[in-house]
């Protein structure tokens, strides 16, 4: 395998809290990170959206309603506004909401940056014109080699390539992973700037088996898995030799590692 992005050498494989943790915490808060963080995590993968005045904000869906009191588009909110709402308001409904107003909120990525200097972010752009507002902060912290910028938008993370001027690792896009499977199914592999394939595990129209990983293998970059719950699909992925593996379920996937010696 050609040199790795510097971004994924602190471990092997790499154990990604997904959002921190949908499951255990309110997730994108410093409430999940903290959890994560706390159970020996070092790489958390979390989402970034910009609100009206171009503030950068750690949070997944576009509106605020199935995680938050608040109500409406992320993008129309101002920072000022948005910074008051809770965060831990829909979360744990069968335990009564244990975290409604205990000061869990919306971070701002610089924030976040701030708080966990020795974490290692895997940022999913959500929604449009993020490219230079997440670089300008991703410059401003000294982050380069601590993160990680992925997309579903094929353009996307190749806008934030050309921005960054390639100084960032990133994740290879919707049509890459699908042209890299294709071309798996031949024997064959495929050059891409990117330095690793996200890749969902169970996805029926695209199985993850040893050709697919041993052609990502080949062109010397890593294949990470989401959203991976189940100790025994953890356990068979990392048997087929994927380098990560993106959880919901830190205390699991530590556990399945764990029995791995």
């Amino acid at each position: 395998m050609a040199e790795l992005a510097p971004y994924l050498t602190l471990e092997h494989p790499i154990r990604f809290a997904h959002r921190g943790s949908r499951v255990l915490w309110p997730e994108n808060t410093l409430t999940a990170f903290q959890g994560a963080v706390d159970l020996g995590y070092h790489y958390i993968e979390t989402d970034v959206r910009i609100t009206r005045d171009r503030v950068v904000v750690v949070f997944h869906d576009a509106t605020l309603e199935r995680t938050t009191n608040g109500v409406g588009r992320v993008a129309d909110w101002l920072w000022e506004d948005l910074q008051h709402l809770d965060a831990g308001w829909t979360h744990g409904a069968d335990e009564g909401y244990p975290f409604r107003g205990t000061g869990v909120g919306i971070s701002r990525l610089d924030e976040v940056f701030a708080t966990y200097p020795d974490v290692r972010f895997n940022l999913d752009l959500k929604g449009r014109h993020l490219e230079w507002p997440v670089w300008e902060v991703i410059k401003a912290a000294g982050r380069e080699d601590t993160t990680l910028i992925g997309s579903f938008i094929d353009h996307r993370a190749a806008k934030f390539r050309r921005v960054s001027n390639g100084r960032v690792a990133t994740a290879a896009g919707p049509s890459a992973v699908l042209g890299m499977w294709a071309a798996s199914r031949r024997g064959r592999s495929l050059t891409h700037p990117a330095d690793a394939y996200q890749v969902p595990f169970d996805n029926p129209w695209l199985r993850i088996d040893r050709t697919y990983v041993e052609a990502i293998h080949r062109a010397g970059v890593q294949v990470h898995c989401w959203t991976v719950n189940e100790a025994a699909d953890m356990r068979r992925l990392l048997e087929l030799g994927v380098d990560g593996i993106v959880t919901d379920r830190p205390d699991v996937l530590n556990d399945v590692l764990a029995g791995a010696g």
